[in-house]
């Protein structure tokens, strides 16, 4: 047999084992059990007729979250996916020993019960029990009602046991789950096709980070884990697949902080014969629809600065170097030394390195001091052309390109681009990046748009910082299920 845990959690462990013993002793496994619920907890409640006590049969299932004895009768609670139903328990009801048997269970224990609805004195909706079946036993103890999780750690480190007990988590990531489904319908309404591209890959492109590498072992080879979705999306574009998207998995070795997680899940868009602002009024939609149809409002507390988004109606649209000029208060910013930017970035109150890139000191201005400030939907639109060499050159100005960046609640959620198509200016922007973020290049992409690539609009949308905004949360940790943490125990 399987040696039992040193933690017993102040012995309750083993008590509760105790308790599945004599149980198995007397011929019963819980864990051999099972029950067929009719109702979820929801549906049984809206199944109640008004007037009509014990009249609807009803048979749900659930974790005890609550256990009121009240000698020959007990009030208990249990929680299901669709949340909490009382169930009522009386000796005269179920028998001497049924009821005898029944007071022994714990909370955290799973039963599957049936009866009928009735309303009580009080007004609650509740089961009245004729049968119920012990499916689970909880050999540990729930957090206490009150004190809930107290290690902010565990409820990360311990999901389970945050989903159990935390009705806001628990609402949260249902939520979440439901924004990503209604994204799949809002796509395939507009004729997009989901596909599924490699997650291991040659050339970690599509963007500049850094990236984790594995090792293949039958290939002999190391691959990296994608960073972006982007190229080969592309490249079904040449293939002829005119309206692609995909939501999957991205992988960067770098930082974790409240935007960040080392593996975190994107939106990607591909449409042809579109461009950045068909991605515009694309995204528009999108959020619109998400917090129409799913969320229930338009508008939605910023949980940084209390400040109330508003998604409705038009957007605020403005160029990045329009911006960058309004926060420096100097109209010839563009025209200025990397030397004097420098010194004026530090008068702002920014760290400067000197070996960074003209673009690199004024994109640190508009990331430090501009972007945390656009609270409102905001389209940031022309960026640097050094920023990004995957999309088209805006014709009168060959400083920028056709971009935005979708900023709300102070951070960007989607970019999107006019994408470059012409192979022979692909290459050479591969090859002119400077700075420190570079993105490799991807020959057999390059040789994919060689054979003809649409014009298109393409879009990034990080599905995690969208339902940040969207429940209103604090952190990317509180809308991912099981975020990234440092294995318990081991040192940083």
């Amino acid at each position: 047999m399987t040696e039992i845990p040193a933690d017993n959690t102040h012995d309750l462990f083993a008590v509760r084992l105790a308790k599945l013993q004599e149980m198995r002793a007397a011929g019963f496994d819980p864990f051999r059990a099972s029950v067929s619920p009719t109702h979820t907890s929801a549906e049984a409640l809206a199944a109640y007729v008004d007037g009509q006590d014990y009249a609807v049969p009803v048979a749900v299932a659930g974790r005890l979250t609550v256990f009121r004895d009240g000698g020959k009768s007990c009030f208990v609670k249990i929680l299901d996916r669709a949340g909490l139903i009382q169930l009522f328990v009386k000796k005269d009801q179920v028998g001497e020993a049924v009821y005898a048997a029944f007071k022994k269970l714990d909370l955290g224990d799973i039963i599957g019960a049936t009866g009928t609805l009735f309303r009580t004195k009080s007004g609650e909706i509740t089961v009245r029990v004729d049968t119920y079946t012990l499916v689970s036993k909880a050999l540990r103890p729930l957090p206490e009602k009150w004190h809930g999780l107290a290690d902010p750690e565990q409820v990360y480190r311990q999901r389970y046991l945050d989903l159990i007990v935390n009705k806001d988590s628990r609402d949260r990531l249902m939520l979440r789950a439901r924004l990503v489904s209604a994204v799949r319908r809002f796509f395939e309404g507009r004729g997009f096709l989901e596909v599924e591209t490699p997650i291991l890959q040659n050339v970690a492109g599509g963007a500049a980070a850094r990236p984790f590498v594995t090792h293949h072992n039958a290939l002999g080879t190391d691959f990296f884990l994608r960073i972006a979705l982007e190229l080969y999306l592309k490249r079904l574009l040449v293939g002829g697949f005119d309206r692609v998207f995909e939501i999957g998995r991205n992988f960067r070795n770098e930082g974790i902080s409240r935007r960040h997680n080392p593996e975190f899940t994107m939106l990607e868009i591909y449409q042809a014969y579109s461009d950045f602002r068909g991605m515009m009024l694309l995204v528009r939609d999108l959020i619109q629809t998400l917090c129409r149809e799913v969320v229930g409002k338009m508008e939605i507390t910023h949980a940084a600065t209390g400040q109330a988004i508003n998604f409705d109606g038009e957007w605020r649209e403005a160029r990045y170097k329009d911006l960058i000029i309004a926060e420096t208060g100097d109209a010839h910013w563009f025209d200025r030394t990397k030397e004097e930017k420098i010194a004026k970035a530090r008068e702002l109150g920014l760290e400067m390195h000197p070996g960074w890139e003209d673009f690199e000191v004024t994109n640190e201005i508009f990331g430090k001091r501009i972007e945390p400030k656009l609270i409102q939907p905001t389209f940031v639109t022309h960026l640097p052309k050094e920023l990004c060499p995957l999309a088209k050159i805006t014709l009168d100005d060959p400083t920028t390109i056709d971009v935005f960046e979708l900023c709300i609640g102070g951070m960007e959620v989607a970019p999107a681009y006019s994408e470059q198509n012409d192979p022979l200016v692909q290459r050479e922007m591969f090859e002119k990046q400077v700075g420190e973020d570079i993105q490799k290049m991807d020959s057999d992409f390059l040789t994919a748009l060689e054979h003809g690539m649409p014009p298109a609009g393409g879009m990034g949308i990080g599905i995690d910082r969208l339902c940040i905004l969207l429940t209103g949360a604090e952190s990317i940790r509180d809308v991912i299920l099981f975020p990234q943490l440092r294995p318990e125990g081991a040192k940083g």
